[in-house]
């Protein structure tokens, strides 16, 4: 057996790319860092790191070693979180990840989690790509999509229902002050929240829950939600954003919703963690602060 202390200074010399950055890091002698790393190499037989006044190299079997290094640290920081989660009070970190979009509505929310649980580190994975629960070791996430997360390894719970709706700076709402139909959104340009170049499609729902497809190639394409209504707000055209990011410049009157009759599909908010029972306290304390404050449509 291993000494678990050895795997951690060799996975830290690893991560900070050499023994002099990791010992600044740890706060530990470049020397005692070489010499346990040096010991580890004699009982398995094999070089991990390739040395030199010069260079610092990882082989082959160093970079294997060093990713099940990774899943042995992983699993033990969840032991004593574990064990700290039976002391009462919710203690340890938790891994969050939610679509770019929703960061603005969370930012508060998650501040108060913070707040009210001060053992409690969030580490948070902000993004609109898939992400892997399993892969990337992420506690809880934050979805929303037109239909629940079905796979039987996950489980999920249902917050709230979000909306997208068509908007426009007061210039452009005028121009199209009355129009009822789709094909009115070809008179004016559009900015959409979607990342790809070239034609993007809008999926819309009309009166008598008729649904309907917008094709369009939009001036602006980005996948912020802020980037994309600061542009409509400065008339660069119509766009289709989540009612949750638009409220308080509909309020002021920066923006006006076009098309009223006209919506996105509602999307379902829900999280998807991968445990029903026995989950550690500080993520248990995440989903119920969440479930408590993600509540009415947005």
């Amino acid at each position: 057996m291993h000494d678990l202390n050895d795997l951690f200074f060799f996975s830290e010399v690893v991560a900070n790319g050499g023994f002099a950055p990791a010992g600044r890091a740890l706060r530990q002698p470049k020397s005692k860092l070489s010499r346990r790393v040096a010991q580890l190499e004699e009982r398995l037989g094999v070089r991990l790191i390739e040395r030199s006044s010069r260079r610092f190299r990882v082989t082959d079997v160093g970079q294997a070693f060093y990713e099940h290094c990774q899943n042995v640290m992983a699993e033990v920081r969840r032991a004593e979180e574990a064990v700290a989660a039976t002391q009462g009070e919710p203690h340890g970190t938790v891994r969050f990840s939610s679509p770019l979009g929703m960061m603005e509505p969370l930012a508060a929310i998650l501040a108060r989690f913070m707040a009210r649980y001060p053992r409690v580190n969030l580490q948070v994975v902000a993004t609109n790509r898939p992400v892997d629960l399993i892969a990337e070791r992420i506690d809880v996430a934050l979805r929303v999509r037109t239909s629940l997360d079905t796979d039987a390894a996950f489980t999920v719970r249902t917050l709230t229902r979000s909306r997208r709706i068509l908007v426009a700076g007061p210039p452009w709402a005028n121009h199209l002050k009355s129009a009822t139909a789709l094909e009115a959104l070809r008179e004016v340009p559009t900015l959409s929240s979607a990342e790809q170049a070239g034609e993007d499609v809008w999926e819309l729902q009309g009166p008598g829950a008729r649904m309907d497809t917008f094709r369009h190639v939009p001036r602006l394409a980005c996948g912020d939600f802020h980037a994309v209504r600061e542009a409509a707000i400065a008339g660069l055209g119509v766009a289709l954003l989540p009612a949750h990011s638009c409220e308080v410049a509909l309020r002021s009157g920066q923006l006006v919703q076009v098309l009223p009759d006209w919506h996105g599909p509602d999307g379902m908010v829900h999280l998807v963690f991968t445990r029903r029972r026995g989950l550690p306290l500080p993520v248990a304390a995440l989903i119920d602060h969440l479930a408590e404050h993600v509540r009415g449509p947005m």
